[in-house]
C-alpha cells in the first residue's frame, strides 16, 4: 500500500507551487499569466512530471500555449534545479486540465434545467402556490 504522502507526491506538490509562481512573476509571455496549474504527478522515480494547466480566458488556444510552454520547459526546469533540492529534476509534460471546463459545463446544465422548470411549473398556473412540489422542501 503506498503511503498517502510519498515523495513523489512532496515533489510534485512543490513543483506545482514553484512553477506558477515563475509563470506569473518571472515571464515575460502573458499567456501564461492568464494559466492556472491545478496539479502535477510525478513518477515514483522523479524522471517525469505531468503538469496539469487550465486557462482563465476562453479565447486563448490551447494548443499555442501548450506549445509555448514546452519552449519554457528547459527554462523551468533550469529554475527549478536552483530552487529544489533534487538530485534529478523532473521533464516536464504539460497536459490541459479539461476538467474545470467539463465542471463548468455541467454546472451550466444544471442551471438551464433548474429554469426550465422553474419556467414549466410557472407556465401551469400554479405560480409557486402550494403544490407538492413545493410542499417537499418544507416538511
Amino acid at each position: 500500500m503506498p503511503k498517502d504522502f510519498s515523495r513523489a507526491r512532496r515533489v510534485g506538490e512543490q513543483i506545482q507551487r514553484e512553477i506558477a509562481e515563475m509563470l506569473h512573476s518571472e515571464s515575460k509571455d502573458p499567456r501564461f499569466k492568464l494559466l492556472t496549474i491545478s496539479a502535477v504527478e510525478v513518477a515514483n522515480d522523479l524522471a517525469y512530471a505531468k503538469v496539469f494547466f487550465t486557462l482563465l480566458d476562453d479565447s486563448l488556444d490551447v494548443d499555442n500555449v501548450q506549445q509555448a510552454l514546452v519552449k519554457a520547459s528547459g527554462f523551468m526546469r533550469k529554475q527549478l534545479a536552483k530552487r529544489m533540492s533534487l538530485r534529478i529534476v523532473p521533464n516536464l509534460r504539460f497536459v490541459y486540465d479539461k476538467s474545470i471546463a467539463y465542471g463548468a459545463s455541467l454546472s451550466n446544465l444544471i442551471d438551464g434545467a433548474i429554469e426550465t422548470d422553474k419556467a414549466k411549473h410557472d407556465q401551469d398556473g400554479n405560480n409557486g402556490e402550494n403544490t407538492e412540489y413545493n410542499r417537499r422542501g418544507e416538511d
